[in-house]
């Protein structure tokens, strides 16, 4: 009986790294994020020309007028790609609101900040609760973008063997934290200005006053904090610890707590914070309030067109104090010096955004998107598959996708032209297919050998097990994959069928 067991999971164990290698095979044969979107313009170009010789038109949702498919293999198409060219990479929303944030976000990030909070809240945390406090941390992470997969895994590992757990389930379960739950937050972050400008960029060639916003999904993904911080704790210590056993190994290094100067500079950059938000609430709340809208209301609101200025200051009021208590901001310049290197980091990020407006402007120029759009959304109609089951199947399609594309920015800019249109001719709000493209999206990113991160989270491993290979790693947080994927479809159909809102004003159908 037990030769048996052993034999089926022996072939279990096989089809599981077959299919693994597989999914690395395919993906090394990707080309890079960047080569990847110049070859998609220039698949959009043949395209173009190839559906325009045939007359194909579609009919513009809302407005009524045909119109045709236009090819960019003509004189009024070289025309277009010449003279657009700059404006579609200054012009796309994403870059200025991302770029933006990080200049508060970096600034914090430089200076210590951002490491310094992480440590003292893990480390502060009753060992009772410090597993959900990994998670907790984890998810909150992406505040220092990829930066908290290099930060938050090695320390959970640490602080699980220095209280007598096995190191690696502190490693997956930071891993799982910063990976699967990389776009969900208590405050809007990077990934949310981003994602809506991506999402609102593709919404003006359908309907201009549709505007996805970085608050959309903001309740959501608080709540979402939550409800992941609790499923990462439970799969960790009923799943994972007890198939790891106990922890028989020695380790040469020692996690350093803060420093008396570094926990100073956390305190005042706390309060520094709190006064912040303070005059914030007090600005808000004052009689006639600029801003509130004309009706005192906050939906719509220059407080929310602003968002991303108040959020900059924020972080820059943060980083500031904390900088200047712990001695790294000593002038005006070591400010700007910080503000440079984050911006330096960014890099990459600014060359992918010059590819992808291409993409996507060469899409809605075509008029292929909409015609694209059109026609899945009447296929799907006339297959009476307008409902739940089909947001269900793009979840599911869109994690499989991220197996291949990592880069969260990329893959939506890749989708968005497509399906948030789709949908919205299905009457489905936009910010409502972003929250369900950011829990797929996310769930995958720690079992993907297309993350980059993977391979540094796999050498922290090996400190501890030198025999850990990448099935070791994929094995240890599949559960964290199926289980982050599975409990967020349930909350994103719990908000969807309850009415609650995913942001301000937003539910799932437009309304």
């Amino acid at each position: 009986m037990a030769s048996t067991q052993e034999n089926t999971q022996e072939k279990q164990s096989k089809g599981m790294s077959r299919f693994l290698n597989f999914i690395e095979r395919a993906g090394n044969k990707l080309p890079d994020p960047f080569m990847l979107f110049v070859y998609l313009a220039l698949f959009i170009i043949l395209l173009s020309w190839l559906v325009s010789s045939f007359g194909v038109t579609v009919k513009q949702p809302g407005s009524g007028e045909v119109l045709p498919i236009k090819s960019l293999v003509s004189a009024e198409g070289l025309k277009y790609i010449l003279t657009s060219m700059l404006t579609n990479f200054t012009g796309f929303k994403p870059l200025g609101l991302v770029l933006a944030m990080m200049l508060g976000i970096g600034l914090a990030d430089k200076v210590g900040l951002l490491e310094t909070a992480i440590k003292s809240t893990i480390l502060k945390a009753p060992t009772a609760l410090t597993t959900y406090a990994v998670i907790f941390v984890g998810i909150l992470g992406n505040l220092a973008s990829d930066a908290a997969f290099v930060i938050v895994p090695p320390l959970a590992a640490m602080v699980f063997y220095t209280i007598g757990r096995h190191p690696l389930a502190g490693l997956a379960a930071g891993f799982a934290g910063v990976g699967s739950g990389f776009t969900a937050n208590i405050i809007i972050a990077g990934t949310d200005a981003l994602l809506s400008g991506i999402s609102t960029e593709v919404m003006q060639s359908l309907d201009s006053s549709v505007v996805v916003t970085p608050v959309d999904n903001w309740y959501f993904m608080m709540v979402s904090v939550v409800v992941l911080s609790v499923t990462g704790a439970l799969v960790t210590e009923k799943i994972i610890e007890p198939r790891l056993g106990k922890y028989e190994g020695e380790m040469n290094s020692e996690m350093q707590a803060s420093t008396p100067l570094e926990k100073k500079g956390l305190r005042n950059a706390a309060f520094a914070g709190l006064g912040y938000i303070a005059l914030l609430v007090l600005a808000i709340a004052w009689p006639g309030s600029p801003l509130r809208n004309e009706d005192g209301g906050m939906v719509p609101s220059p407080f929310l067109d602003g968002i991303i200025p108040i959020i900059l200051f924020f972080f820059i009021v943060l980083g500031v104090t904390y900088g200047k208590t712990v001695g790294k901001l000593e002038t005006g310049k070591d400010v700007s010096k910080f503000m440079g290197e984050a911006m330096k980091d960014m890099s990459g990020f600014i060359v992918l955004i010059f590819a992808a407006a291409q993409f996507i402007a060469y899409f809605d120029w075509t008029n292929i998107g909409t015609w694209i759009a059109v026609s899945g959304a009447n296929a799907l109609q006339a297959m009476n598959m307008t409902g739940i089951p089909v947001i269900i199947g793009f979840v599911f399609l869109t994690a499989l996708m991220n197996l291949l594309v990592f880069s969260g920015s990329a893959q939506w800019a890749l989708e968005a032209p497509i399906f948030i249109k789709m949908f919205y001719l299905l009457d489905y709000h936009p910010a409502f297919i972003q929250a369900a493209y950011r829990i797929a999206d996310s769930s995958t990113n720690i079992i993907t050998p297309m993350n980059p991160y993977i391979i540094i989270v796999l050498a922290f491993m090996r400190e501890y097990d030198k025999k850990a290979g990448l099935g070791t790693l994929i094995s240890l947080m599949l559960p964290y994959s199926i289980c982050f994927l599975g409990v967020w479809i349930v909350l994103l159909l719990a908000f969807a069928l309850l009415g609650i809102p995913f942001g301000p004003g937003v539910h799932m159908y437009l309304q």
